[in-house]
């Protein structure tokens, strides 16, 4: 069974049993209090806590998807048997439609009738202090037929929230066994059951507190790699059609660990960059340049024959993912590859050489490496053998942080204590010309989403928004590409609106008073009793456009500037993406 007719068969095996199929949502998710998207739940955080609707937005209280995902933990791991970076996460989901004996029963018949799989054991909680044992679960998995059930503790076994706080709750653990003969974990059932008022680590500590959720809820995982591997009998990951034919692609004289690495890596930056990601010094930007690096070296020491092999893997992979990802856009992830990769090579055959010459390399010496030629962390370790067999990441990270802090105390000199004048998530600003750039951006933003729904329609609605000083892009619900004419249509009426110089202003309302004038707002987000409602126009029923915002805007539309619509191009399914610029 490939790959493929693994995730087409979970997808349909849910939807016989009443579930909307969602489609994965963006690798950059809406929680500002996580960078990427590591797990399917992460969509529907707020079908849980009760502050949407799943029923009006799915038209059920059961979901199911195949989501994207990426966890920056294990970066450092990537390379052995079974780590990656991109990973694809199967998952189920209620929000009061169902709870333990449905999502156990169905887990059950998934995996032993649907992929003829023997289930080695199952876990379940063995309670604490707060939270009783799962007895529950344990009766259920008897009456399957299940008798070897063992229990574990909340480390393992009690979901912790993703971010800062959030649904969380005890889990039942599935294992089969692969052909090396080892159990594995394929699928984490976990309930739903309380809100955690902190982060993972406050609730093992006992700093935070769990709050009963209204409703339980039902959030599964089950990663597609890992099944894969048990499904088509391989001994690692490495081994099925998920990457077979990439691997197959590097040179024998690669060692296992390189090929590992460029194989996860390619597939990587594939879907960051599908997503809107590009290299930089910063976040989600520096985790790409660290994959992209990383491999540039690889491939640099592979020697002249196989110069290009990451661009000859980069077709594999889009023609591997492109039917369920029709996002991966070849010639945009091509463009930033090269861009990237132009870069590095004038200086990493310096670094390189400067390595070569150190004979310890610690923390110190690691980080002026990486300041001064570029080179990642990962490579350091790798290239300095036994010489920097004492360096550690966390001495790495700790050198990092202190040249962080001398730069914010430069900045904090310069522009008069002020730092970092703006982080709402969407908009940064380290200095004042920064931010005049990005409040522009922003008000141009809600321009264009009213010039998206009286060219379009009004089906288009906010799916999501990102907003730097290069350009800002907006995600919206709409079922096509635009055509030419579409798409200068909605440039001119953003430039008629920016030229009549129309004033930006806000008044603050009680919520319904809000909504009540028509004003868009972003149906995800959770707003306070009193919002802002910000309109381009001389009064608020006359007003161009109108939307729920905390800001800033620029005071009158003309202060924008050129408006110009740089790309469009599909998200996700149904979801489309405009990068825009002004100038």
């Amino acid at each position: 069974m490939t790959s493929s007719e693994i995730r087409k068969k979970f997808l349909e095996f849910f939807r016989e049993r009443g579930h909307a199929v969602v489609p994965s949502s963006s690798l950059l998710p809406d929680d500002p209090s996580v960078l990427l998207t590591t797990a399917g739940m992460q969509q529907f955080k707020k079908y849980y806590t009760g502050e949407v609707d799943a029923m009006k937005d799915f038209g059920s209280l059961s979901t199911t998807s195949c989501q994207k995902s990426f966890r920056t933990s294990d970066i450092d791991e990537v390379g052995d048997e079974s780590h990656l970076t991109f990973f694809e996460m199967l998952g189920n989901f209620s929000f009061g439609g169902y709870f333990k004996k449905e999502s156990i029963a169905w887990a059950h018949e998934f995996i032993t009738k649907v992929m003829g799989l023997p289930i080695s054991y199952v876990t379940i909680y063995e309670g604490s202090d707060t939270v009783p044992k799962d007895e529950e679960s344990r009766a259920m998995w008897q009456g399957l037929g299940i008798t070897d059930i063992r229990e574990e503790g909340m480390e393992d076994l009690f979901w912790g929230p993703t971010g800062h706080e959030g649904p969380c709750g005890p889990t039942t653990e599935i294992y089969c066994r692969n052909a090396n003969g080892q159990d594995i974990e394929v699928w984490n059932i976990v309930f739903n059951q309380f809100f955690c008022s902190g982060s993972r680590e406050d609730l093992t500590s006992g700093a935070a507190t769990l709050i009963p959720l209204e409703t339980p809820g039902i959030d599964t995982g089950m990663g597609l790699e890992r099944l894969a591997m048990i499904v088509q009998g391989k001994h690692t990951i490495h081994e099925t059609d998920l990457f077979s034919d990439s691997i197959a692609m590097l040179s024998d004289t690669m060692d296992h660990r390189s090929k590992r690495i460029v194989a996860d890596h390619a597939r990587a930056l594939c879907f960051l960059i599908a997503d809107g990601v590009r290299p930089s010094n910063k976040e989600r930007g520096y985790i790409l340049r660290r994959l992209m690096r990383r491999i540039i070296v690889i491939e640099h020491t592979a020697g002249e024959q196989r110069i290009n092999l990451v661009r000859d893997l980069i077709p594999v992979i889009i023609g591997k993912y492109h039917a369920p990802y029709p996002e991966l856009h070849i010639d945009t992830i091509f463009d930033e590859w090269d861009k990237e990769k132009q870069k590095f090579l004038k200086t990493v055959k310096n670094g390189l050489k400067e390595l070569q010459k150190c004979a310890t390399i610690d923390a110190s010496t690691a980080f002026k490496l990486y300041e001064s030629y570029g080179l990642p962390y990962e490579i350091i370790k790798e290239m300095g053998v036994e010489r920097a067999s004492a360096l550690s990441r966390a001495g790495f990270e700790l050198e990092f942080q202190k040249h962080q802090e001398i730069s914010r105390a430069g900045v904090l000199k310069k522009f008069g204590g002020h730092g970092l004048l703006l982080d709402t998530g969407e908009l940064k600003a380290t200095n004042e010309d920064e931010l005049k750039i990005v409040t522009r951006l922003h008000t141009a933003t809600h321009l264009l989403q009213q010039a998206l729904r009286e060219v379009l329609g009004p089906e288009v609605a906010q799916a999501g928004s990102d907003i730097t000083v290069e350009r800002t892009r907006f995600d919206f619900s709409f079922h096509r590409k635009l055509t030419d004419d579409e798409r200068k249509a909605v440039e001119n009426r953003v430039n008629e609106i920016i030229k009549k110089d129309l004033p930006m202003q806000f008044v603050e309302l009680p919520i319904e008073d809000a909504k009540n004038t028509g004003a868009l707002y972003y149906f995800k987000e959770k707003y306070p009793e009193k919002v802002n409602v910000y309109f381009a126009g001389s009064s608020l029923d006359s007003a161009f456009s109108k939307e729920f915002c905390g800001g800033p805007h620029v005071t009158h539309t003309g202060e924008i500037g050129h408006f110009a619509i740089a790309k469009e191009e599909a998200c996700s399914a149904g979801v489309r993406r405009i990068r825009a610029v002004v100038g």
